[in-house]
């Protein structure tokens, strides 16, 4: 909805479809027009932008018994803003490509306020000439484009910036727990750690923002930041990568389940408190 919003403020013309008749009414009382079925979407937008939770659900809406790739349309550019899975992305590129689509990946960070202020932070992944062509677009919806290499590229980026992510707000609470109990508030260790190399996007934003005054309504989930963490951690396999440290974030997130489910804003899990009982250790499977 947020880049709903944005794109009708900057003058775009915008039709909507989404399975939840909820979400379409709202866009409608935006000012979408509101496609009657995914074919009409395919028809009458010549940019198509994805925002979905899976590679898989992307795959469907792409290449499904429905999909772009069954309807014979004029090409189209596809703007895929999911956090999805790179290998799938290329794939798709090559059967898109085939028929004269263009597909680029730009996964955003910043959330609903982001989207809605039109200062979403993209990663951007694709061929010069066809993220030349999707510019106006992303620049209505970002004030932070990186194009960081061809299709797929992008969703990489955006796995590792959620591994940090997840990571961060790991250690974040570690650190407020010994500050606290060396008498020193969180409050105070903020203060410094953000004037200080230490800093970091959760001590910055979301430890004032959703995390200290109890507020825990990102908009972004547990269940969501597992699956990116799960995603990065198979990216890892899948290459190779020997990742000991990030291994022991996926491992503490995925056991969280336990006390958070996939509802929960994905802040709380600071509020997880793993003992030496409970916590998996570097090197350990879980």
């Amino acid at each position: 909805m947020g880049m709903v919003r944005t794109l009708l403020r900057e003058r775009f013309e915008v039709v909507g479809f989404d399975l939840n008749a909820a979400r379409m009414a709202e866009a409608a009382a935006a000012g979408a027009m509101i496609a009657a079925d995914i074919d009409q979407l395919f028809h009458d937008a010549e940019t198509v932008i994805l925002s979905l939770p899976t590679a898989q659900h992307v795959r469907g809406t792409l290449a499904g018994s429905h999909g772009l790739l069954s309807l014979g349309t004029s090409p189209r550019l596809v703007i895929d803003t999911t956090t999805s899975e790179p290998d799938v992305t290329r794939e798709l590129d090559v059967l898109l490509r085939h028929q004269g689509h263009i597909l680029i990946d730009a996964p955003v960070s910043g959330g609903p306020a982001g989207a809605n202020s039109g200062q979403l932070t993209m990663m951007v992944g694709g061929a010069n000439a066809d993220v030349a062509t999707a510019m106006p677009v992303l620049q209505a919806l970002a004030g932070k484009i990186t194009h960081v290499g061809p299709t797929g590229a992008g969703h990489v980026v955006k796995l590792v910036n959620n591994m940090l992510c997840a990571a961060h707000l790991l250690t974040m609470s570690e650190a407020v727990r010994l500050a606290e109990a060396a008498d020193v508030s969180a409050e105070r260790l903020i203060a410094a750690l953000n004037a200080g190399s230490g800093r970091s996007a959760i001590s910055e934003v979301n430890y004032p923002k959703w995390i200290m005054n109890g507020a825990f309504d990102s908009g972004f989930t547990m269940g969501l930041m597992r699956k990116d963490v799960r995603l990065a951690m198979a990216l890892a396999d899948d290459k190779g990568a020997e990742l000991p440290v990030a291994r022991l974030v996926g491992d503490i997130w995925g056991a969280s389940i336990e006390t958070l489910d996939d509802t929960a804003d994905f802040n709380r899990i600071v509020t997880c408190d793993p003992t030496p009982d409970t916590a998996p250790r570097a090197g350990e499977k879980s």
